[in-house]
Parts: C-alpha cells; sequence; structure tokens
C-alpha cells in the first residue's frame, strides 16, 4: 500500500482495480488501550480489514478522508468517512474512480471539496510496483498529479498541477486553502505551496535529499515535514541515481520545521530512524509523528510526540506492530490514527482507530539531554533574572546556579581562594558628582532638567553655544550641519536623533547617525569644548511629558565598544531648559555657556564561575578551556536593537544556550573522563557584552607564562537557534589542525558545518586567540531577535544545542595527544573594532577592558597578521591614542576615523609602549567588509 508520507506496508502487485468497491465497515467497538498509552482514551475502532491509513479531518471536525485497499483491489482508493466521536457507526463514500492509483486526499475550507493525488492521466491500471531487489524503495510515479473535487466524489475533477513529473503529497492551509506539496519539477524531491487553484506556485526547501508529508499548524504560520538529508558522498550519490530511475529509499528521515514560506527551517529530531507523518497539536506547541525509533529491528512502529524545539520525546503508542498517522481534530479532542492493533493473527490489516487525547496526563518521561537544555535555557532566561545585567540580583542567581551545577557535576572549583568564582570589579553605574554644574545664557539649569552622559569627559567648559542642527556630517549623504561655521571652542548644541526625512528613512541610518556618541565625536573633532543635545525636533511638537533620558545615561562609564570618555563634556538638557535661547541661536545670536562635568563611578564585584574537570589516566600537558558567557543586556539600554524597550532582555540565544551546552558538555566529559586526556577548564564568562571582560580579566590573570598552560579554547556563543543550514565554526583556521576535528565531530553529529576564520571576533575566545591560544567558536547564525527581549526561550531549537554540545564534547576528547594544535595567525578582515569601517582598515584587535585606570586611548590586544597596524610596527599590549589629527580614546573613536577615512591614505599614528610615546607611521588598507 503506498503512503502519501512513507511506504511503511508492502506495495502490492498492481492490477485494474474493481470498481463501487467501498470499505464495509462492522459496527464500531470500542478498544482499552494499553495501560501505558495514557494519553489515549475511549478507543474506537473505525474500520474492519484491508489497508486504511492516512485519515485526514475535515475543518469542522465531522469527517475523515483517507485512502484504503481491500480484497480485489490492486491500488489505494480515496473515501469520504462521517465520524460522530458518541460513537455511531460511521458512513462511508467513495470519492476517486477507481482508475489509476490514488494518494494523500484533504478537503478544503468549507468540507465541501477536496483535494488528491492521482495517476490515472497516465493509464486506468495501477502503475507497476517498484523493483525490490535494490533493497526497500518505493516508486516516485511521474504521472502523479494533484486534484480537485467535490467531496461526494460527483462532479469533474479539477487538474491543479501540470508539471511532469511527480506532484504528490498535498495538504491544506486552514485559512486561504493553499496547498503544501512535494515535487520533482526542479530535480530533487522538494515542498512547493501554492494557490487552491493550483496558482502561484513557490518552492520552499532547496537542500538535497527528500521532503515531503509537509503540514500547516492550525493559523498556517509554520510548517512540519520529515526529510532525508544525504550525506555528501556515495549517501547523496546513491540518493540521486534513485531518483534518476523515479525511486527514493525513505529508510532515514527527520523532522523539520520551519516558517510557512520555508524560511528559518530548522531539524528538531535526531532519531536515526524513519520517522514521518508529522502533525501539529491544535496548540502550535507539540508534533505528533509516526517512527520506529528503538527499535534495533525498525519493524515497530509507534506514535511520538516531541515540542517543536526538540524536547520532551515521549513515546505515545506501545502495541505490536505498527501504530501510525496520527491526526488531530482541530479542537485538539480527539486522535485517528492507523494501526494493526486487533489484527487476527497472521493478517496483516492496517485500520483506523479513534481516540481521546488526554492533555493533562501524566507520563512518566525520561529527562533526555534536549530536556536538561532546555530546562537550563529557560532559567536563565526567564524575566526574574533581569536580563542578567551587570549589577543586577539575576546575574548574581544565574552566576549562582552555575556554581551549584559545576559543584553537582563533580566539577572541582577553580576560581579565587578554593571557590568557583573569579571575582572582578565592573562599573555598573555613572553618576554626575559634586560640582556637576550646567549655566545657560546666564541661569544655572536646575539639576532634575539635564543629565550627564556616561562616555561624558570630566572638566570645565566655557564660551559661546554654537548650533549645528541634528550634528550629522556624512558627505556620502551630502549632509553637512556644521556647514562653513567654526565651532572652535565654542560649546555645541544639537537636536537629538535624525531628521524625519526620506535620507534617513532606514533604520540603520537612523541608529548610526543618531548616536550621541557619533555626534560627540562629530563635535570633538571641529574643535568644539563641549556637546549639549536637546531633543528639540525640526518640525514644530510640544515637549514630552514623561521626558525620558537617553540610553547612554544609564550605561556604565566602559562602553561595550571600548573604554574611555568622548574628550568633551556631554550633556542631554531638557527643552525647557534650551526653549528661551533657541531663537537666539537659530538666529546665530551670542549666548554665553559653561558646563562643568564630574562624575562618579559605581564599581562592583562580577565573576566568572570556574571550574576543573581533571584528566584521566595518561594526562597531557596543556588544559582544554571550554566556555560561554553568562551575561546579558539587562533591561536593554544603548546597545539593545528595540532601545525604547525598557524590559528584561532574557537572551535565551545570547547566551543562555551556549551555558545550557557548556553544563551540558561538563556532564558528558564527567561521564567520559576515563577518556579525556587533558584537564578541562569549564568556564561561564561575565562582562561579555560589556567588552569581554570576563575572559579578558581570565587570560591576564594566568599571565603570559600561565597561558602557554592552554592548549584550545572552545567558545559557546549563541548556539540554540540550529536551522538547516547548519553549525558555523569560526576560528578553524587559528590551527592548521582544526579542520579534520571538526569535519570528524560534526559527521559524527550528524550536523553539516562550515569552518572558517581567524579566532578574533565579537565573543570570549578573541582574549584566547590574542595570546596565542587556538580557539574554536560555535555560532549558530544571527537572527531578527538578537539584542531584543524577543530573544526567549520559545523561539529556541534546543535540540540543535545538545548537538552543539555534543560537537564540542568530541572535538574536546580528540584533543587527545594524536593531534598537536599549531598556533596560526591568520590574515583576515575585522570582525569587530573595524567592524563597521567601510572605507579603511587599521587591523587592530582591541582589549575591551581598556588601558590601566585612569589612562586614555585604546589598548591593542593584538595585531592582525598582515595588517596595516601590524606593517606600521603596532604590537599587543600598545596603547593607540591619536591617529591622524584626532585622539583616539576607545574604540568608537577609531570606528569614526576609519570611516572618514580612505584606503592607501597615510597618517601618523601615536602609540604608548613601556609609558613612552612611540610615533609610527601607518598606512590605510581597504575594508573587505561590504557597506
Amino acid at each position: 500500500m503506498k503512503r502519501c508520507l512513507l511506504p511503511i506496508l508492502a506495495l502490492v502487485a498492481c492490477a485494474t482495480p474493481q470498481q463501487g468497491l467501498t470499505p464495509a465497515p462492522e459496527p464500531t467497538s470500542s478498544a482499552p488501550p494499553l495501560p501505558q498509552e495514557v494519553r489515549l482514551a475511549d478507543l474506537r475502532q473505525l474500520t474492519f480489514g484491508g489497508e486504511n491509513a492516512e485519515a485526514y479531518w475535515s475543518f469542522d471536525g465531522r469527517q475523515l478522508s483517507l485512502q484504503a485497499r481491500h480484497d480485489g483491489m490492486a491500488c489505494d482508493r480515496i473515501y469520504r468517512m462521517s465520524i460522530d466521536p458518541s460513537g455511531a457507526q460511521p458512513t462511508v463514500t467513495p470519492v476517486s474512480s477507481g482508475k489509476g492509483a490514488t494518494t494523500c486526499s484533504h478537503f478544503l475550507p468549507g468540507n465541501e471539496e477536496l483535494i488528491y493525488a492521482s495517476t490515472h492521466l497516465g493509464g486506468d491500471a495501477c502503475p507497476p510496483r517498484p523493483d525490490h531487489s535494490m533493497g526497500y524503495v518505493w516508486a516516485l510515479y511521474d504521472t502523479y498529479d494533484i486534484f480537485k473535487t467535490r467531496a461526494d466524489g460527483t462532479g469533474e475533477l479539477t487538474r491543479l498541477t501540470e508539471t511532469r513529473g511527480y506532484d504528490a503529497e498535498g495538504t491544506v492551509c486552514a485559512k486561504d486553502g493553499s496547498i503544501i506539496f512535494t515535487s520533482v519539477r526542479d530535480g530533487d524531491l522538494e515542498l512547493y505551496r501554492m494557490d487552491k487553484d493550483g496558482k502561484n506556485v513557490k518552492r520552499l526547501t532547496h537542500t538535497p535529499g527528500y521532503d515531503g508529508g509537509a503540514f500547516f499548524n492550525a493559523d498556517c504560520t509554520r510548517i512540519v515535514w520529515r526529510a532525508s538529508r544525504p550525506h555528501p558522498g556515495k549517501e547523496l550519490e546513491d540518493y540521486q541515481s534513485l531518483l534518476a530511475r523515479g525511486l527514493v529509499r525513505p529508510t532515514k528521515l527527520e523532522l523539520y520545521v520551519a516558517n510557512a514560506d520555508g524560511s528559518e527551517a530548522r531539524q528538531i529530531t535526531w532519531l536515526n530512524a524513519a520517522s514521518f507523518a508529522p502533525f501539529f497539536h491544535p496548540n502550535g506547541k507539540r508534533i505528533l509523528f509516526s517512527s520506529n525509533y528503538g527499535d534495533p529491528k525498525g519493524r515497530e512502529f509507534d506514535i511520538w510526540a516531541v515540542d517543536i524545539d526538540g524536547s520532551h520525546l515521549e513515546r505515545i503508542t506501545h502495541a505490536p506492530g505498527f501504530d501510525g498517522f496520527p491526526m488531530f481534530s482541530p479542537d485538539g479532542k480527539w486522535l485517528a490514527f492507523s494501526s494493526n492493533r486487533a489484527t487476527a493473527p497472521g493478517k496483516g490489516d492496517t485500520n483506523l482507530f479513534l481516540a481521546r487525547w488526554v492533555d493533562d496526563a501524566k507520563p512518566a518521561l525520561e529527562t533526555t539531554a534536549v530536556d536538561r537544555i532546555r530546562e537550563d535555557v529557560a532559567f536563565l532566561a526567564a524575566p526574574e533574572r533581569e536580563g542578567r545585567g551587570i549589577g543586577t540580583a539575576g546575574l548574581e542567581a544565574a552566576g549562582q546556579k552555575i556554581e551549584e551545577r559545576f559543584q553537582s557535576l563533580g566539577l572541582s572549583p577553580a576560581g579565587d581562594s578554593g571557590t568557583f568564582r573569579q571575582v572582578f570589579p565592573v562599573t555598573t553605574a555613572v553618576k554626575a558628582g559634586a560640582g556637576t554644574q550646567v549655566t545657560l545664557g546666564g541661569t544655572v539649569v536646575p539639576a532634575d532638567a539635564y543629565t550627564v552622559l556616561g562616555f561624558s569627559a570630566q572638566g570645565v567648559a566655557e564660551g559661546p553655544l554654537a548650533f549645528a542642527g541634528y550634528g550629522i556630517v556624512e558627505p556620502s549623504l551630502k549632509v553637512d550641519d556644521y556647514g562653513k561655521q567654526s565651532v572652535k571652542g565654542k560649546l555645541v548644541v544639537v537636536r537629538r536623533f535624525v531628521p524625519d526625512s526620506a535620507t534617513f528613512a532606514d533604520t540603520d541610518k537612523q541608529r548610526r547617525f543618531g548616536d550621541l556618541r557619533y555626534k560627540a565625536w562629530v563635535a570633538a573633532q571641529r574643535g568644539a569644548k563641549a556637546l549639549l543635545v536637546v531633543d528639540w525636533p525640526e518640525a514644530p511638537t510640544p515637549p514630552q511629558k514623561d521626558w525620558k533620558l537617553p540610553p547612554e545615561a544609564s550605561l556604565p562609564g566602559l562602553s561595550p565598544e571600548g573604554h574611555g570618555d568622548a574628550g568633551i563634556p556631554v550633556v542631554v538638557v531638557k527643552r525647557s531648559a534650551v526653549e528661551p535661547l533657541m531663537a537666539a541661536l537659530t538666529k546665530g545670536q551670542r549666548v554665553q555657556a559653561r558646563v562643568e562635568t564630574r562624575l562618579d563611578f559605581e564599581k562592583r564585584d562580577a565573576f566568572n564561575v570556574v571550574g576543573l574537570l581533571p584528566a584521566g589516566e595518561g594526562k597531557l600537558p596543556g588544559a582544554i578551556v571550554i566556555g560561554a558567557h553568562y551575561d546579558h543586556l539587562g533591561l536593554g539600554g544603548r546597545y539593545s536593537l528595540a532601545p525604547d524597550r525598557h524590559e528584561p532582555h532574557g537572551g535565551a540565544d545570547d547566551n543562555a544556550s551556549g551555558v545550557a551546552g557548556l553544563l551540558e558538555i561538563a556532564r558528558t566529559l564527567s561521564e567520559q573522563r576515563a577518556q579525556l586526556k587533558r584537564d578541562v577548564l569549564f568556564v561561564a564568562f561575565s562582562g561579555e557584552e560589556s567588552g569581554v571582560l570576563g575572559s579578558t580579566y581570565f587570560t591576564r590573570q594566568r599571565g603570559d607564562v600561565g597561558m602557554k598552560d592552554i592548549s584550545a579554547m572552545l567558545n559557546l556563543d549563541m548556539v540554540g537557534r540550529l536551522r538547516a543550514g547548519g553549525l558555523t565554526v569560526l576560528g578553524a583556521e587559528s590551527a592548521n589542525e582544526w579542520s579534520p576535528l571538526i569535519t570528524a565531530a560534526c559527521e559524527q553529529a550528524r550536523v553539516p558545518c562550515t569552518s572558517s576564520g581567524d579566532g578574533y571576533g565579537p565573543s570570549d575566545h578573541s582574549p584566547f586567540y590574542a595570546a596565542g591560544v587556538p580557539v574554536l567558536h560555535f555560532f549558530t547564525g544571527a537572527h531578527s531577535d538578537y539584542h531584543k527581549p524577543s530573544d526567549t526561550v520559545d523561539t529556541l531549537n534546543v535540540a540543535g544545542t545538545e548537538r552543539v554540545a555534543r560537537i564540542v564534547s568530541s572535538v574536546a576528547l580528540a584533543l587527545d595527544g594524536k593531534t598537536t594544535l599549531t598556533y596560526r595567525k591568520v590574515p583576515s578582515p575585522a570582525p569587530r573594532g573595524d567592524m563597521r569601517s567601510f572605507n579603511a582598515s587599521l587591523g587592530t584587535v582591541p582589549d575591551y577592558a581598556g588601558p590601566p585606570e585612569g589612562q586614555k586611548g585604546m589598548l591593542l590586544a593584538g595585531v592582525r597578521a598582515g595588517g596595516a597596524a601590524e606593517q606600521a610596527g603596532m604590537k599587543r599590549g600598545d596603547i593607540l591614542v591619536r591617529l591622524g589629527k584626532s585622539a583616539i580614546n576607545s574604540v568608537e573613536d577609531l570606528m569614526y576615523v576609519l570611516n572618514t577615512s580612505k584606503p592607501g591614505e597615510s597618517v601618523k599614528a601615536i602609540v604608548i609602549r613601556d609609558g613612552k610615546e612611540v610615533p609610527l607611521e601607518v598606512t590605510f588598507q581597504e575594508s573587505k567588509r561590504p557597506r
């Protein structure tokens, strides 16, 4: 019997089917489910004898469409069955004509029509069965097309697909009647979506392998399907060879989910079995499917359930033989499925059953690695953790939880004084100190009418005010708010944000040119003594009743992009304080002002959590560090990509996922300690979002000598969104020997991996690479929820995170002495520091913890091989203080200079080395990052 989703049952010889034959159900009977089947109640058998399967509900929950084959019938035929869950005998009506083979029937909205696939245009007889001498294969009949007809079987058939080749496996969206189906029209078995009339066909999948049996969720925002992904090489060649002959061998299938347009596709099972017929629970959060998972012989098929993130795997049925094709009624109260249960000995009948679904049952579930990861992420990303911002009680609670887990996993404390904590100071707040005062036109501005920004310089600025519009200068946009006026020695007033115009319509320009740090840099470059920012747009608008401070006002003095101030005092002033002077300013009249800024820096202790797992026998020198940062953005702020939302940024992917993976790796390696040849230091870093502070402190504390005792660093940052494209492994070029180790680990985990790049980047591996350690950074990719409150646990693929943890564990175990890593400096474009430098590149790697207390400038963690900085003679440990005419107080200052410079341009640079100024000649290189 051919199956729409998977041909589980044996195919029979095809012959001309008997016309008009219908299933002849005996009176329905009740049969109790097995004791282990706690999700099923009021079990009823609906058919008796023959092959009956793929019963799909109508959208009103009163009918089922199905395919069936009985004695004397050589092909499946489509039927419609009325259902009364109260127990009345169902009535069965034939729908298809009996010509050719038919499969995959599904109601359209309104329940008056349905679709199914048929081969009848290729002939009335059943197509020939496939040649099983090649093993178990399924024929993809090229005469299959999808048709629409009346649900009562009357009327004409309307052909919906006309492309030559296999078109079948159609199911329907409840909202608009659009159809998702499988086709070979582009040379592979892929998913497509079309309108209910067959128009506007769009391809949804693009990866070699078998994609089919797709279903929509209730609101048609997502799809689920089963797919094979043959490994490049012999597997793929075998698959393509069979496909060329109209065959497929569907014995290894996994489940995938995606948005309804095919985007964000991700694998959610790695059962290494034949898993098929996935169907959403109406709540959209759980999926039922059929699988022979757990049976070494592959013959026992049962119904299973799993959450859409791959967690909470649950076996639903336990009857011997086949249980499959689970389909929920639209209200989720009833489950129709096919089964061999209650079949007489020696007969191979498959019948339809109906059961009431018990949602609140309490099955005994085995806790898996996926479940543990989800539980850890849920704790770390919960609103109670306050976004795990530096200085919050939520971050403290997260660190304490990690300590407890390290201890329970048998790790030894490797922090300060025999504890798990390695403590380091962090600036958590900056406030205006005593003596701070703003005077405009002889009037002292009340303290509640202005605020000093965290990156403001301290000191006194006095002189006339100068108005410079929005404070934007960008030749490429033909914008220069300073024009020809000289502001040297003056205090510049600029508007907040950007103009409301087409020039600044896109979000990137709004963020870039509305950034107050940028406005301060432009003012300082033109010789201004201070910058005053006022919330006063050009269009006449009333002042805000509930004036809010800009996010910069609440940030610590240590910027996540670097250390140091803007070089001039910077204050934001309420409109009411500037309003009496605005007319005079816009007319260029002289208005005297004085700004004095004094800042008080509040410091608190943050801490890394460090645990040691000693190697087994035959220990080798050179420990492995496996790390992940556990801090995030707190309630948002300047570096949130939803800056107007003052609420917990949970950071489920960034980086609760990495910490959860770290804990699972610690468990795995603890259990396999006998195979471990090197000590492993597990480190949960803090302060990463503030500039990799924790990892920088860790490497500084060990010093150059201590870092030589570390053989490798493996970093997990944002590993919660594994998608069909696979895992990205950065830093693979930091040692010549990484590539085969990565390849072997990824193949073993059955995850496609892409590896490349040097060891620099915006995460905790970078300080290790700068210190001479080979590194890897495991990363599942960027997404639209990055640095937003929407980065929540329900958006993750935790089954994918478990795969990443498995890969990292394998790499750690492979560092067994047979392979010696060779540290390598790699010339490559900068992923951070110069990351927004679209015009020129310097090739510096910032140390985000900054220079020693009280020193200005940008401390270099390293320089890129072959880069402009290395060629100029800059070294790790230098403090860059000037580049051309510009003072460099932070990474941001460097970014602004590079954005206004050109490749090939030479300027004088000054670095502080061993306490002395060293002048160097620098020739900028071309930035390789696209604008």
